[in-house]
């Protein structure tokens, strides 16, 4: 008994592991066709079978029959509503194969949780409803599914039993699939007539489709053979490290998973973004040293050199090594409520490193129904573009199409700290490799040395009327009177010269700030002090600026002034006007300002007088 188990369990932990999602639009039968599957490959203990039963007499809508859809749909939304909300991941094997499945929703709103499930997946079963056809979630999930590297597609072509198994409309169904998969670039299609409630042409072949001769879907899921790059460890290695294992005196290791190709002792390899160069001393496991490491394997590597390495850093083989850079092309789906605008920053983590980044212009959107390019200023929830990315750091990458570790990222906005995107790169932009820093002997600590004074860039930001400009000028002559160099940069001014080509709108605020964060820290590192007056009402943007300059150069004035005293206040009639409807997008009236949550400095106008608010500015610079 003892070795029949231990058989059973060897043969088990040698069996290929597969990855697949179902897809497609809103009911097409997907948690339905993963719950008869889980079903009928006995992959069902007892007390589910009977929690099964239960649970379908309650909230079942097969009559008296099991819902195999409540297996997967486990959220009280979910079967109120009889939809998938959340992706649902489920393990089953058989005796060819293990596998996951992810069961992703297939609404519009929640393409994003779609496209988290594809990210790991190597097959795409797309479920289509045989009365509906070809729909724009399906293209949308297909054209994701293309993006995210998926080359092999399970078109299942569902619900057959309600158009009496018709051949015509499978064929019908499958020629229209296979023109958007060639558009898409999908190289193969297995495409099956399907009943997921019934359980047609699922496990086995049915006897009501004698028209088709393919494979069953559990027979193409079994036998389907999945080829990844870097897999056959002939490729060059590429090692993210993910920790620095340093547990005592004597040993310093980088530990981390292969994604692609192959490490051996003794060969050469570089530390990338840095360049630096050594040998693998040990490839260590916790099983015992390896001679070599492949793809796919756990493992920390120790080097024949003490060389600085840091979390988020790549080694790779020095003779091939990735490519390195800070700026790139790539398409973006965007997964937050609060439209994508440019210029506006976040943090991008590509594997285990995190960078700021930008997106710096938006090249164009894409038409999901016809793949055509389309002019956009902004992306929106749910929709796909190709942007142009700046990072504050070059990093190491692959593009997605060779490597996916080394090749996708997130965006996460910086105040919430939620994913907002998805991302794939395309391709570094030339710019970024024949631009670089030119070295000058005059720096920013000699210029300000001459001025006798530390450089500071001192953020003003409040309402319109705030008094953010009568602070600033009076600060500024005082300055002026105590022999230091100074510029002001005011709102109102700038928008007469650098910045008369912007408007009004979120994404034009969002520039405005951008340009004269960019051309403060210019002024610094001249060596001035500079004073910026402007509403500045996002938090982000302000966050932006803050990150341009080192510590204890950016100094945040919140001044903050009640609305009814800044409308009072109000000398140009502003207020009047957005009032009136007159001046659209007006922060405070149409516009949200968004107060600093923890600024150097809070002014509050209402309860002090000029002089002693700028003497507390005084006093917080010196």
């Amino acid at each position: 008994m003892a070795t029949d188990i231990r058989a059973y369990l060897q043969q088990h932990e040698t069996k290929s592991l597969l990855r697949f999602i179902t897809c497609g639009s809103v009911d097409d039968g997907k948690s339905t066709l993963i719950g008869r599957l889980l079903h009928d490959t006995k992959g069902l203990f007892d007390d589910q079978l009977a929690a099964l039963e239960k649970d379908s007499a309650k909230h079942g809508t097969q009559g008296e029959a099991m819902d195999f859809a409540l297996l997967v749909d486990g959220l009280a939304a979910e079967r109120e509503q009889g939809i998938t909300i959340d992706v649902a991941y489920r393990f089953f094997s058989t005796d060819k194969r293990k596998f996951i499945v992810a069961d992703c929703p297939g609404h519009e709103q929640y393409t994003r949780n779609m496209a988290t499930g594809a990210s790991t997946a190597d097959v795409a079963v797309v479920l289509i409803d045989a009365r509906k056809g070809v729909l724009t979630q399906t293209r949308r999930h297909s054209f994701i599914v293309s993006r995210l590297g998926i080359n092999h597609v399970l078109l299942a072509v569902n619900k057959m039993d309600l158009v009496d198994f018709d051949e015509g409309v499978f064929n019908a169904i499958v020629e229209q699939y296979q023109q958007l998969a060639d558009q898409l670039g999908i190289s193969s299609v297995q495409a099956v007539p399907l009943s997921a409630l019934t359980g047609d042409n699922l496990i086995a072949a049915s006897t009501r489709t004698p028209w088709y001769t393919g494979p069953s879907v559990l027979a193409y899921l079994e036998n389907v053979v999945i080829s990844e790059t870097g897999d056959d460890g002939t490729h060059s290695g590429r090692l993210p490290v993910q920790w620095v294992c340093r547990p005592n005196l004597d040993f310093r290791g980088f530990a981390g998973t292969v994604c692609a190709g192959a490490f051996s002792v003794g060969e050469e390899v570089a530390v990338l973004p840095s360049g630096k160069r050594s040998h693998i001393a040990r490839i260590v496991t916790q099983t015992g040293d390896l001679d070599a490491a492949r793809r796919g394997q756990a493992v920390t590597l120790t080097l024949a050199d003490e060389v600085d390495i840091s979390r988020g850093d790549v080694i790779v083989s020095a003779k091939n090594p990735c490519e390195t850079a800070d700026q790139f092309a790539a398409h973006v789906i965007w997964m937050d409520e609060a439209e994508l605008i440019p210029g506006r920053g976040y943090w991008l983590k590509i594997g285990a490193r995190t960078v700021n980044a930008t997106v710096t212009e938006i090249k164009h959107k894409i038409d999901i129904n016809s793949q055509e390019p389309l002019a956009a200023k902004t992306l929106h929830l749910n929709e796909i573009g190709v942007c142009n990315l700046k990072l504050d750091q070059a990093i190491a990458f692959e593009p997605y199409a060779l490597d996916k570790t080394l090749g996708g990222f997130i965006l996460i906005d910086r105040q919430s700290n939620a994913t907002v995107a998805a991302g794939t790169i395309d391709f570094a932009l030339r710019r970024a490799g024949n631009i670089h820093w030119q070295a000058m002997d005059v720096n920013k600590a000699a210029r300000a040395g001459l001025k006798s004074q530390t450089p500071r860039c001192i953020w003003f930001t409040g309402l319109s009327g705030s008094g953010k400009s009568t602070i600033a000028n009076q600060l500024e002559q005082r300055l002026l009177a105590a022999h230091h160099h100074t510029y002001t940069l005011d709102g109102d001014n700038v928008r007469h010269g650098l910045n008369r080509d912007l408007g009004f709108t979120e994404a034009d605020r969002v520039e405005n700030i951008r340009r004269v964060a960019e051309v403060a820290r210019l002024m610094v590192d001249a060596g001035l002090i500079v004073l910026v007056s402007f509403i500045s009402p996002f938090r982000s943007e302000r966050d932006m600026a803050r990150a341009l300059f080192s510590d204890d150069e950016f100094i945040e004035v919140f001044v903050d002034t009640p609305l009814e005293l800044c409308e009072q206040r109000d000398v140009k009639g502003l207020y009047a006007k957005a009032r009136a409807g007159q001046l659209p997008n007006f922060t405070g009236i149409s516009s949200p300002y968004e107060a600093p949550e923890h600024p150097e400095l809070h002014l509050r106008t209402a309860d002090a007088p000029i002089e002693a608010l700028v003497e507390a500015v005084l006093k917080r610079i010196s």
